[in-house]
């Protein structure tokens, strides 16, 4: 296991500390319902104004809720796809972290509210990353950037792959700490296992809640690791944590694309953790990490690959 008072700094430790305030003790017995309120209010707690100028609308793409941030118009729409293992989270736990990637890259950007586990099981997120992407293209003409982080770091891939060979103009995908479908037996799911914010435990308990039986074979929707074919996608920057299970994922995904001939270029965050983005504000390494986040949004609207 790895040595975390060694990994992370009193910035980061300062971090973890205050999320975990926000949990009661017995949280892990609560309803649905409070677990997601408990997460909403967690984030509250770091949460900070928009930049000048961001304005936002909540409206509908494709019959599913989102809301549209811009500071004055762009030709280039980013979809942003909420972290929270597809069942806690929303338009507001990542509300300002949409608008500071609004104003750094001046893209619009469009979160998704996509159903969640457990009241809906795979494909039902999916489903709604795509019609509400398909939705977006067809109202604006706009090429698109595919973001997210950790759950909604996967349905971003997931809406990548499966968007080949359709009329979707994707000009590039930033993926945030994702969880790309990688084994749970070896790597960084072993050696971060009981990492602080998120553990391998808690990944298997995320993957059965999404489930509606057994875990889909060669379905990229669901895992993108699982696709037979990483040809064609569009140019990628991943995002991981060092210390996080999830991590070995980014290794594994960024392997593919090079061999398939993709653009992709990764970035290992040194003693950062899962969930760090909201730390952004209060740990120099993860506004660090945040200024790359928004760099690599912004070229690749823009059409640039600077890597």
């Amino acid at each position: 296991m790895a040595d975390y008072q060694k990994l992370i700094d009193a910035e980061t430790w300062a971090f973890i500390e205050k999320t975990n305030a926000c949990y009661p003790e017995d949280t892990a017995t609560f309803g649905v319902e409070d677990q997601r309120r408990i997460y909403n209010d967690m984030c509250t707690e770091f949460r900070v104004p928009y930049p000048v100028g961001v304005t936002a609308l909540d409206r509908d793409y494709g019959g599913v809720p989102c809301r549209q941030y811009t500071i004055g118009g762009s030709n280039v729409v980013v979809m942003y796809h909420h972290g929270g293992g597809f069942v806690v989270g929303g338009l507001d736990s990542h509300d300002d972290v949409c608008a500071e990637i609004c104003a750094a890259s001046g893209h619009d950007v469009v979160s998704v509210d996509y159903r969640m586990a457990p009241e809906h099981k795979h494909p039902a997120m999916f489903d709604d990353a795509m019609v509400a992407t398909r939705a977006v293209f067809a109202e604006t003409g706009k090429p698109l950037v595919l973001c997210g982080d950790s759950a909604g770091g996967n349905l971003a891939a997931s809406v990548s792959h499966m968007a080949r060979g359709t009329e979707l103009d994707i000009r590039g995908q930033v993926l945030i700490y994702p969880g790309l479908g990688g084994d749970f037996d070896k790597g960084s799911y072993l050696e971060f296992a009981d990492a602080p914010m998120l553990t391998r435990d808690d990944i298997v308990i995320y993957r059965d809640v999404r489930l509606a039986g057994k875990e889909p074979v060669g379905d990229p929707s669901y895992a993108p690791l699982h696709d037979s074919s990483f040809e064609g996608l569009p140019p990628t920057v991943i995002n991981t944590a060092q210390c996080d299970p999830l991590s070995d994922d980014g290794v594994d995904y960024e392997a593919a694309l090079k061999v398939a001939g993709v653009p992709v270029h990764r970035v290992d965050e040194a003693g950062l953790v899962h969930g760090h983005m909201r730390a952004r504000h209060m740990s120099a390494r993860s506004s660090a990490s945040f200024e790359r986040i928004k760099e690599a949004v912004s070229a690749l609207g823009a059409g640039r690959w600077p890597y």
